[in-house]
């Protein structure tokens, strides 16, 4: 019994393992109570900031239906003003296929757009004119219009195409330029007499001379001549004068500016050699394509060389230069010869205006209406003692 007294004592003694473990476990439920105090008020700030961004949610989506409500408004009106829009509008997509168009574009084209392939179908029935942009544009029917074609390349390789029908205003142009024309005929009624007047009392004067009996083989041959050389001026000048009223009526096409400019060198430079003027001239080493008459537009380029030439003395300079400046073709024919009065300058492209004895003043006038009829102009400067200079503006093709 002793034994056992003695055992139970000592147990008493030993260090009671259930109190340490009730103390860890406080200690446990402390950081377990904090730590749920800490979760909490994470979850009550979480939960403050879930309904704060909610809110913020709530009014970016109320601003962003406000913004795609205005949109859909702004795109229906869009839509409707281009369905009301009396130019066409197409659209064509990366392949050069019509994606959209209104209905002002089929109505003016007068044929289906859907799909249409338009460099290949539709853009090899327009003719160019002379008027940049503007296209003459036969529909299938028959009918023939002057359709002004603008277009503009978008970022992503599409590209939008304005189309407006100046048929009416192309005919209003047309018949404007007529009566400007006949208007100016009238003003040179007087002008043409007097022309007419002193080439035909010659030739009249030559002729008669051929009816004596007593004139000889030399004699007649030299009268019937001089009689020609008159007879043929005469019909230089009414040749000039019908070109100067009817206006440019020959087809245009696309021409090679510098190989217009060439061949009215070879034509002028040769019969002015033994003159030993001094020809400098600065042509582009590219095509400088133009809607013009070839032949028309060289014989302008003649007539202004001739000019020069007439105006310029033996050592002289004449000047060509030939360059593109905002989508146009810019020519310059200069010479350091005799210039011109400053009243001679504002009346020189008057028709019949002229400061040659046999010259007809019509040469400048045609330049200047066939320039103008390209969509072109001519501009002027000079000064006595110094020179002339003649300046050529035509659009690009």
């Amino acid at each position: 019994m002793q034994k056992n007294s003695t055992n139970k004592e000592s147990l008493l003694n030993t260090p009671d393992s259930s109190k340490i473990d009730r103390a860890e476990l406080e200690q446990a439920f402390s950081l377990f109570t904090e730590a749920s105090r800490q979760l909490v008020e994470s979850y009550q700030e979480l939960e403050q900031k879930v309904g704060s961004l909610t809110q913020e949610l709530a009014l970016a989506n109320g601003a962003l239906r406000q913004q795609f409500e205005e949109k859909a408004a702004l795109s229906g009106r869009l839509e409707a003003l281009l369905a009301a829009l009396p130019a066409g509008v197409v659209e064509l997509d990366a392949a050069g296929a019509v994606a959209t168009f209104n209905p002002a574009a089929a109505e003016i084209l007068e044929r289906p757009l859907s799909g249409v392939a338009w460099s290949e179908v539709i853009e090899p029935e327009f003719v160019a004119t002379s008027v940049a942009y503007e296209w003459d544009y036969t529909v299938q029917g028959g009918t023939d219009k002057r359709l002004s074609v603008v277009g503009r390349q978008l970022g992503s390789g599409e590209r939008i195409l304005l189309i407006h029908d100046v048929s009416e205003s192309w005919r209003l142009r047309r018949q404007l330029e007529q009566h400007k024309r006949l208007a100016a005929m009238g003003e040179m009624a007087a002008g043409l007499a007097h022309q007419l007047r002193t080439p035909l009392a010659t030739a009249l004067l030559y002729t008669a001379n051929l009816a004596k009996a007593d004139l000889g083989e030399p004699e007649r041959i030299k009268f019937a001549g001089k009689s020609l050389v008159r007879l043929r001026h005469l019909e230089s000048l009414i040749q000039n004068m019908l070109q100067f009223v009817r206006g440019q009526h020959a087809e245009v096409e696309e021409v090679d500016l510098v190989a217009v400019i060439e061949d009215a060198l070879q034509t002028v430079q040769p019969h002015e050699a033994s003159c030993q003027r001094h020809w400098q001239v600065e042509l582009p080493s590219t095509p400088a394509l133009v809607c013009a008459s070839r032949k028309e537009l060289a014989g302008a380029i003649i007539n202004l060389l001739e000019n020069a030439v007439q105006a310029t003395r033996s050592g002289g300079t004449i000047r060509m230069e030939l360059d593109e400046i905002d989508a146009r073709w810019r020519l310059k024919i200069a010479d350091n010869g005799v210039g011109m009065q400053a009243d001679v300058k504002e009346r020189i492209f008057e028709p019949f205006f002229t400061t040659r004895k046999e010259g007809t003043g019509l040469g400048l006038a045609i330049v200047r209406n066939l320039v103008a009829s390209y969509g072109g102009e001519i501009q002027l400067e000079s000064a006595a003692g110094l020179g002339t200079t003649f300046t050529i503006l035509l659009p690009t093709r």
